[in-house]
């Protein structure tokens, strides 16, 4: 297995990454504003596990094969800025859900598993995402220190909780923003109209991305 300085420094560097600006973390926020820390847990779960499904990929060299393939590369950043219109949809046309003085603002009633599944689609729409973990996963691998998938698994392991630790606090800070917003009719529309544009931006983003 790698050595613990290796493990430190890519813990790191995925600490750093999941802060960075970017398609995921504004996932987080936008979901966790609108629909509450459950929600905002809940598509954590499901970005963590198309992470550990894009680390099998690249370590039992899928991603190369897909890497390789333009038409694939196309098909799906498609399909992930449709899927990011129609979040984008959903988002415009939520209504406010008001509440009364000294209550907890209520979280939207979408279940566990339809959240983590919306997580999920996202990142594993996201072609970058694929090409990400092909380009940085090898640089970690130190040759004589075992097995190159399993060190590729460990990796994607230490990148799922450093990005698991800095989306958490993503979450709590805005449900928090959100509960001061609950009882405006008005700031709940603007967030929800703000979490549209965001999503637009995103779809547009991912189509127009290149390899």
């Amino acid at each position: 297995m790698p050595t613990l300085q290796t493990s430190l420094a890519f813990f790191s560097v995925a600490a750093l990454l999941a802060l960075a600006p970017g398609p995921d973390n504004l996932f987080v926020l936008m979901q966790s504003a609108t629909g509450g820390r459950r929600a905002g847990f809940a598509v954590v779960a499901g970005l963590m596990l198309g992470v550990m499904v894009h680390t099998l990929a690249v370590a039992l060299g899928l991603a190369a094969v897909f890497a390789a393939s333009a038409a694939a590369f196309t098909v799906l950043k498609l399909l992930g800025a449709a899927y990011l219109l129609y979040l984008a949809w959903g988002a415009w046309r939520a209504p406010p859900a008001l509440v009364a003085e000294g209550e907890a603002a209520p979280a939207k009633t979408q279940s566990w598993p339809r959240l983590m599944a919306r997580g999920v689609v996202m990142n594993l729409t996201n072609p970058k995402v694929v090409l990400f973990f092909l380009a940085l996963l090898p640089q970690f691998v130190q040759p004589g220190r075992g097995p190159v998938a399993l060190q590729m698994l460990w990796f994607g392991l230490l990148f799922i909780a450093a990005a698991t630790l800095v989306f958490g606090a993503v979450v709590l800070a805005a449900d928090a923003l959100r509960g001061r917003l609950a009882r405006s009719a008005r700031a709940q529309r603007g967030l929800n109209r703000a979490a549209a544009l965001v999503f637009v931006a995103l779809a547009a983003r991912l189509a127009l991305a290149e390899r």
